[in-house]
């Protein structure tokens, strides 16, 4: 098993760094389909084509880690059909998560892919360093949230702007869950039990996706 990474959960200094952890939670946890996002192309299972990093160099590293707060499925994915994954870091809990070691420029672009821009454009990253959470628009993905620091690096994630209890929950559908499950399988730091376990938790995943069902994707895998 791979050793989970801590967290250092202090603001960092440098406020122009070189790379950050881009850290997802979601289904690009999976190397394949961050592949999509940084080299363009439509992932298994997906209805959309993406076009791609301006930089197409897939990580140097992708590290287990921990987020402090909750992971939920909502709204409605015109990609995937069923719930998103999203991230609410004032949640009490844990979220198991994959962080992959990303230059500023391509966090940007795939940012830019996940709130339905196009990617070119650079993201100033000064309020989400300096104040760990910086809003860009009232989109899905639009909130920047900064959980600390790797090596140095900036641990940046996007999420909604909206709180877990504020929204809908909804349950995801079976290729979604198969690209996220076998992501953070695929991290190895967890094994299927806890996998399992975890998605089979979060909330618009439970009553409708039990630990045997995920299990029997991750088996599939």
């Amino acid at each position: 098993m791979k050793a989970l990474r801590s967290i250092d959960s202090t603001l960092p200094r440098n406020l122009r760094p070189p790379q950050v952890w881009y850290t997802s939670y979601g289904s690009n946890m999976h190397l394949d389909r961050l592949a999509t996002y940084i080299q363009g192309g439509r992932p298994p299972g997906a209805a959309r084509v993406y076009p791609g990093c301006r930089d197409r160099a897939m990580p140097t590293q992708s590290i287990p880690v921990e987020l402090t707060g909750a992971m939920y499925f909502a709204t409605e994915s015109p990609v995937w059909g069923g719930g998103r994954a999203f991230y609410d870091p004032r949640a009490t809990g844990r979220v198991l998560a994959r962080a992959h070691l990303v230059t500023v420029q391509q966090f940007a672009d795939i940012a830019a892919q996940e709130m339905y821009r196009a990617p070119g454009v650079d993201l100033d990253l000064v309020d989400a360093l300096t104040r760990g959470r910086d809003v860009l628009g009232e989109g899905r993905y639009e909130t920047l949230v900064c959980a600390g620091q790797v090596d140095d690096m900036p641990v940046l994630t996007f999420t909604a702007p909206w709180g877990m209890e504020e929204v809908q929950w909804v349950p995801p559908s079976s290729a979604y869950v198969r690209f996220l499950a076998s992501g953070l399988l695929s991290a190895g730091a967890w094994d299927v039990e806890a996998v399992a376990s975890y998605v089979a938790a979060c909330p618009g995943a439970v009553g409708h996706w039990s630990e045997q069902d995920v299990t029997e994707l991750l088996r599939g895998e």
